[in-house]
C-alpha cells in the first residue's frame, strides 16, 4: 500500500490522452477491458483477494428512455479495471464483492452509483469509504474528483467525458482513459482522507455517514408528470390538464425513440403550449419556443395533446397540510443551532446533522436523552456529540 501511495504522489502519474499534466511523466499502463466470461473470472479471482477496491459506474441517462449502468470501473493498487455491463456477462457474482464486509469499496460521491447498481443489479452494500463524504466532513471546499486529484497529486483530467455517451461501442481509448481515472486515484485518496480525518478526531462521523449510504434506496415519484416543469405552478388547473397532456404526449415519441425525453421537446417549449393552448396550425406555427423542425415532426400530436388536455378534468393540486407553529419553531431553532455548529466545525450544516434525522427530531420532540437516542440509532457518535445541545434546544 505505502509503495504504491508513495509513486502516485512522486511520480505524479498520468494518462496524456486523458489529462493535462505539465510534468513529463511516462502514462499509466493500458487498463483492463472487461467483455468476457474468461477476463471477468481473471479480474473477479483478484478482486476478490483485495482488502480496498476502487468503483465507479458510468451510465448513458442523456441518451435513452431508460437509463442503464454501462460501465462498471475497478482499481486495485496495482491494477485497473473496466467491465463492460452491456457485454452480456453474468454480473450478479459481483454482489458477493460489494456485500463483502472485509472489502473496502471506496467510491467519491457514492451516493447515485449506488442507486444505479441497485436499480439494475439489485446489488447490496456493505463497507463503503466515500471520498467525497469524507472530505466534506473534514470541510474541504473543493469536493469534485477533479478538483482533489489536481490538488492532491497534481493530475488535471479532461472533463469533455463526463456527458458522453457511455452506452457507445466501441468505447473509444480516449474514454476508457477517462473512465480509469476516476477510480485509479481513490485508494490513495482515501490514505490522505482518512489520516485527515482520524487526526480531526472525525473518523467516528465519516463511518456512520459510510453505512447509511448502504441504504441508499431511490424514491419513487409519484408526482404528475407537469408538476416537474419549472413555472408549473404559474399556470391554471385547464393549463395544467394541457401540460399534462403535453408531457404524455412527449413521453410516448420519448419511449418509442429510445430517447430522454427532453431530446423530443424541451420543457421551456411545452411550457409555452400550455400557456397558449394553441388549436390551429397558424397558430402552433407562431410560438416562438418551437422551432421549425419541432413543428414539422409534431404539430399535429401537439395540436391533438392541446385539445385534449382542454377536454380533460382539471388537475387539482395536492396541498399540504401547514405544520403547526410549534413545530415550525421547533425546527427553525434546530437549524439555527445546526447552522452556528457548523461553522465552528467548518463545514456545511447537513454534515452535523442530517436533514432528515433534524426534522424527524423536530416532529417527534423527543424530552430525554433515551427518547433522543432511539431517533438517532443510525447516529451514535452524533448523538455522542451533540445529543445533549439539542436535548437544549428542544
Amino acid at each position: 500500500m505505502s509503495n504504491y501511495f508513495d509513486s502516485c504522489i512522486h511520480k505524479g502519474v498520468y494518462q496524456k490522452r486523458a489529462i493535462i499534466n505539465p510534468m513529463n511523466h511516462p502514462p499509466l499502463a493500458e487498463p483492463i477491458w472487461v467483455d468476457t466470461p474468461a477476463v471477468f473470472d481473471n479480474m473477479l479471482a483478484d478482486i476478490s483477494r483485495q482488502s480496498q477496491l476502487a468503483v465507479d459506474t458510468e451510465s448513458n441517462s442523456l441518451y435513452v428512455f431508460h437509463e442503464q449502468v454501462c460501465l462498471i470501473q475497478f482499481s486495485t493498487e496495482k491494477q485497473d479495471y473496466l467491465v463492460d455491463t452491456l457485454a452480456g456477462l453474468e454480473l450478479s457474482v459481483l454482489e458477493s464483492i460489494f456485500i463483502d464486509v472485509d472489502i473496502e469499496k471506496i467510491f467519491h460521491a457514492v451516493e447515485y452509483d449506488i442507486v444505479c447498481l441497485k436499480r439494475d443489479f439489485n446489488f447490496q452494500f456493505a463497507n463503503l469509504f466515500d471520498t467525497m463524504q469524507a472530505a466534506r466532513i473534514l470541510g474541504w471546499k473543493q469536493l469534485g474528483l477533479s478538483s482533489m486529484l489536481a490538488s492532491q497529486f497534481g493530475v488535471r483530467v479532461n472533463k469533455r467525458y463526463q456527458k458522453a455517451n457511455w452506452g457507445k461501442r466501441p468505447l473509444p481509448p480516449e474514454m476508457r482513459d477517462y473512465a480509469r481515472l476516476d477510480t485509479h486515484y481513490l485508494i490513495p485518496l482515501r490514505q490522505r482522507l482518512l489520516a485527515a480525518l482520524r487526526e480531526a478526531k472525525r473518523h467516528d462521523l465519516a463511518q456512520e455517514d459510510f453505512r447509511r449510504l448502504t441504504q441508499v434506496q431511490s424514491k419513487p415519484n409519484h408526482r404528475p408528470a407537469c408538476t416537474c416543469i419549472k413555472g408549473y405552478n404559474h399556470l391554471t388547473q385547464r393549463q395544467l390538464a394541457v401540460l399534462q397532456e403535453l408531457c404524455a404526449y412527449r413521453e410516448r415519441k420519448a419511449r418509442v425513440a429510445n430517447l430522454p425525453p427532453f431530446k423530443i421537446i424541451g420543457n421551456p417549449t411545452l411550457l409555452e403550449l400550455a400557456q397558449t393552448c394553441p388549436q390551429t396550425h397558424e397558430q402552433l406555427a407562431a410560438l416562438k419556443k418551437l422551432s421549425h423542425k419541432l413543428y414539422k415532426r409534431h404539430a399535429q400530436g401537439l395540436l391533438d395533446a392541446v385539445r385534449c388536455g382542454l377536454d380533460m378534468p382539471f388537475i387539482k393540486s395536492k396541498h399540504r397540510p401547514r405544520p403547526s407553529n410549534v413545530y415550525i419553531d421547533r425546527l427553525e431553532r434546530l437549524k439555527d443551532w445546526r447552522k452556528q455548529a457548523a461553522r465552528r466545525m467548518g463545514v456545511q450544516s447537513d454534515v452535523i446533522l442530517p436533514r432528515d434525522v433534524l426534522d424527524l427530531i423536530a416532529k417527534k420532540n423527543p424530552r430525554s436523552q433515551a427518547e433522543l437516542q432511539a431517533l438517532m440509532q443510525d447516529l451514535p457518535a452524533r448523538f455522542t456529540r451533540f445529543g445533549e445541545q439539542v436535548l437544549a434546544i428542544l
